[in-house]
């Protein structure tokens, strides 16, 4: 709770007059206690998880042929049962484990010193704390990922999210209530080594879980942004990893490429776009030699 009763109290403490960002924020903020604010959280999260793949489940089940040559596996489709069955499973995994898990760790967002006060962070403040709590959560979370693969973390926890070989939005956080609390973890230790304000730990907690929805989509749209991102995985690069399944010991990160790339666990992947593209030229080849024209996708040929 902010310790200032009025606009000109803040004011007079900061020593100069409250940003129109700041104003908002002390009228919003000036009566709610810092765990209130903290449990915005659950919010923020059933309103993620419930609305941002909306646009996907459209575009899956209008089966729109100005999207579909997007679909990276083509040939499987989920009915909107499907879909619905997937979004209740989730639903059921947010109110029993994730919501009660927001409302119990409270006291470690204290610790850490998340802060809720004035003045808010610049916006330069904020990118670099979020761009540490990506790479810190990446690095982290590839190495748990490695671990789930294992024989005992695959058949007894993470076998779970691998349900959908070929994953949708809704499945990103479609997983084992156990593979949850684990992968709390990562998500933590970036805000926990680099504490800032509360506003930017909604921000990440938001960000993270869409990043995962765009990465579980089934689309690869190249109008997409996270395509300008240095070393981001993506939708292609993560569907590679539900297309092998249970074997897969290849393209673990989570939101970039580096630390496969470091470790070798994307070679596997490296070698089926060679080979996608070495097909892909001959078949053009092939067609202009003919005198006809021919649109090939690397995904036609993954689908089969």
């Amino acid at each position: 709770m902010l310790p200032y009763g009025t606009l000109e109290e803040a004011s007079a403490a900061l020593g100069r007059n409250l940003t129109m960002a700041e104003t908002v924020w002390f009228n919003y903020s000036a009566g709610k206690s810092d765990y209130y604010l903290y449990c915005h959280n659950i919010f923020f999260l059933f309103f993620v998880f419930s609305v941002a793949p909306l646009p996907l489940v459209f575009v899956e089940l209008a089966r729109l042929a100005g999207f579909d040559r997007y679909k990276i596996q083509p040939k499987v489709r989920l009915s909107g049962s499907e879909i619905g069955r997937c979004y209740k499973d989730v639903m059921r995994m947010f109110f029993f484990i994730v919501g009660p898990l927001q409302l119990v760790s409270y006291p470690s967002v204290q610790m850490i010193g998340i802060r809720t006060g004035l003045p808010l962070p610049s916006g330069w403040e904020m990118f670099a704390q979020l761009l540490v709590y990506f790479v810190v959560e990446d690095f982290t979370n590839y190495w748990i990922h490695r671990f789930l693969h294992n024989k005992w973390g695959y058949e007894k926890i993470h076998r779970v999210h691998h349900e959908y070989t070929a994953p949708i939005g809704f499945a990103a956080p479609y997983a084992h209530w156990a593979e949850i609390l684990i992968l709390g973890i990562p998500s933590f230790l970036g805000p926990a080594m680099v504490p800032g304000h509360m506003i930017t730990f909604w921000m990440w907690i938001a960000l993270r879980q869409i990043e995962a929805i765009e990465t579980h989509c089934g689309y690869d749209f190249p109008w997409s942004p996270t395509k300008y991102i240095p070393f981001y995985g993506g939708a292609e690069y993560h569907d590679y990893h539900h297309y092998v399944g249970g074997q897969s010991q290849s393209n673990f990160a989570s939101v970039f490429t580096y630390c496969d790339y470091i470790y070798g666990t994307d070679k596997g992947y490296r070698y089926q776009k060679k080979i996608f593209q070495k097909l892909k030229g001959e078949l053009e080849s092939n067609s202009d030699q003919n005198g006809g024209s021919y649109h090939f996708s690397t995904q036609d040929i993954k689908s089969d």
